[in-house]
């Protein structure tokens, strides 16, 4: 959903371009009606994730969320892994989405004051662009991954029944990407390793989304509007071994092979 910087009563993220909680005993969110088909819309042909740790109560971060993070989206994209290379086939009048680039853009803890315990979309929009200042980016290849603290809802997480979504606020394209760990096992903690799984299955699954449909609507989508994350969520789970440590992942949705695939 391509849309202008978001204010108060933006309109909010079409329910395609979120992760939905994982229920027990359910495979897929979404059933796929066909390969994806290209929107006319740009990829990301150079894609960096910027993590903004928001708030002051990321001072205290005794789960290791921040070194998790940190870890699997530096291990992206550098040629140790091939989860990342699925990707890789879709295209735009410019070319093919990002190809043997390492994926993490920057880090930054945003702790001059704490975030907000409800957050908004146009708080997070906000967020993600006084980020996005902070790198010095713009664009469709820069996401911003606007990631609240323990014990905040952003957009009413957890209680709207998503784990993260992705949107453009016609600046840059961004992620918001809540504490999922306090949503437990609906978001994915100990699903394959540990009970940080969730950041990298959903954060990932929300990477591979940017990519392919960074503005978020008019990118790589199925004939119902999916993306090629929603399409495989919470299907073949699985640990990723990169060259910073092993986490777990969602496949996401190859039209090369006409399904969910996990390397290419």
């Amino acid at each position: 959903m391509s849309m202008v910087p978001a204010t108060a009563g933006a309109a909010q993220p079409a329910a395609s371009h979120k992760v939905v909680m994982h229920k027990q005993g359910s495979t897929a969110s979404s059933q796929a009606s066909g390969n994806l088909q290209w929107g006319g819309g740009p990829v990301e042909h150079n894609a960096k994730v910027y993590l903004v740790f928001w708030g002051s109560q990321w001072n205290s971060d005794a789960n290791g969320v921040q070194s998790y993070l940190t870890n699997y989206f530096n291990g992206l994209g550098n040629g140790s892994e091939r989860w990342s290379n699925v990707m890789n086939q879709y295209t735009d009048s410019r070319g093919n989405a990002s190809s043997g680039n390492p994926v993490l853009g920057g880090v930054w803890v945003d702790n001059g004051s704490a975030a907000p315990r409800s957050a908004s979309q146009a708080n997070i929009s906000s967020e993600a662009n006084r980020g996005a200042s902070h790198f010095g980016v713009s664009g469709a290849n820069a996401d911003i991954f606007v990631v609240s603290p323990s014990g905040t809802s952003p957009d009413n997480f957890p209680n709207a029944g998503f784990c993260a979504w992705h949107d453009w606020n016609g600046n840059v394209a961004y992620t918001n990407m809540p504490y999922v760990l306090d949503a437990g096992s609906s978001c994915g903690a100990n699903s394959v390793r540990n009970k940080l799984d969730g950041f990298s299955i959903v954060g990932g699954h929300e990477y591979a989304e940017a990519e392919t449909d960074p503005q978020a609507g008019n990118g790589w989508l199925d004939s119902n509007g999916e993306e090629n994350g929603d399409l495989c969520a919470w299907q073949g789970l699985s640990s990723l071994s990169e060259s910073t440590g092993s986490f777990a992942v969602q496949p996401t949705w190859s039209n090369a092979v006409g399904g969910c695939a996990s390397s290419a």
